[in-house]
């Protein structure tokens, strides 16, 4: 419990301080034979910044009852 309440911390700070992220990706827009036409799109994930507030503060009660029963 004490390393999911660790990893809860890490992954809210970095939620907090990086709210999503994009990347990029190819569609094929034209498939006929030798001719071949394709796009690339750019994606976005996004997340509220709230969700690595809930994360951290998970992972502090994690820690600390984990801390309790030693």
């Amino acid at each position: 419990m004490k390393v999911f309440g660790m990893i809860l911390v890490v992954l809210g700070i970095i939620m907090l301080i990086i709210t999503g992220f994009s990347y990029t990706t190819e569609e094929t827009i034209i498939d006929a034979g030798p001719l071949n036409v394709t796009a690339e799109q750019e994606e976005t994930i996004n997340w509220p910044p709230y969700v690595g507030g809930i994360a951290l503060i998970t992972g502090v009660v994690l820690l600390a009852m984990s801390r309790d029963k030693n």
